[in-house]
């Protein structure tokens, strides 16, 4: 089984641009394959047959399926960090409800453009690296929007790490329900799990982060 030891889960880095095509060739075709049939249908044969690319070829940059599975989730994950980070630049007015609003979409923006990622994030966190993986972002997600929150004013120090973890937490499972029987998002979950995750970090807003901050 395939273990997150670092920012990659590739067996080797591709240093050749020939090379880093080949492994996006096979992330590709992996995705292919989860959002049109399923994690259990990827195989490490199948994703060779599906891109073109030998097995043996396949297996110099990924050790098993696992870690295919993994390097789909952390490109997926770089995509959703990316998205959010936009996003949140764009606001005019930072206050803990635009801030909760605007991360909460910006993930429905990737869960919509990543049918792989609904499939291997939102229902295939049964594979324990997957889990642990997903744990760790949502560590680190909880972190840097805590930062930001009270370095710009928004959430008293009450606001302890681990109360900012179970924000991210509940807003995760949320999603996970949102996505559990529609690919494209059950809409009143979602509103109800934003209106949610708001009113819980309201509780740690200073008047500014009630009242909105304006950039």
């Amino acid at each position: 089984m395939a273990v997150v030891t670092g920012s990659s889960v590739l067996r080797r880095t591709p240093a050749q641009a020939r090379s880093r095509e080949r492994v996006e060739r096979i992330l590709d075709a992996a995705s292919r394959i989860v959002a049109e049939a399923g994690v259990e249908a990827l195989t490490t044969r199948s994703v060779a047959a599906a891109s073109g690319v030998p097995v043996a070829s396949l297996y110099q940059y990924f050790s098993d399926r696992d870690a295919i599975l993994l390097a789909l989730v952390e490109r997926d994950t770089a995509e959703m960090d990316e998205q959010v980070r936009a996003d949140l630049g764009a606001l005019e007015v930072l206050s803990v409800t635009t801030l909760v609003e605007t991360t909460m979409r910006a993930y429905v923006k990737v869960y919509t453009r990543r049918p792989d990622f609904v499939e291997i994030w939102l229902r295939g966190r049964t594979n324990a690296a997957v889990h642990e993986f997903g744990r760790q972002h949502n560590r680190r997600t909880a972190t840097e929007l805590r930062e930001l929150a009270v370095a710009a004013g928004l959430a008293t120090e009450q606001l302890l790490p681990a109360a900012a973890e179970l924000a991210v937490e509940i807003g995760d499972r949320v999603f996970q329900l949102a996505y559990e029987r529609d690919p494209r998002g059950d809409a009143f979950v979602i509103e109800e799990g934003i209106a949610m995750v708001t009113a819980y970090l309201r509780g740690y807003a200073t008047p500014a982060g009630l009242e909105g901050v304006r950039r």
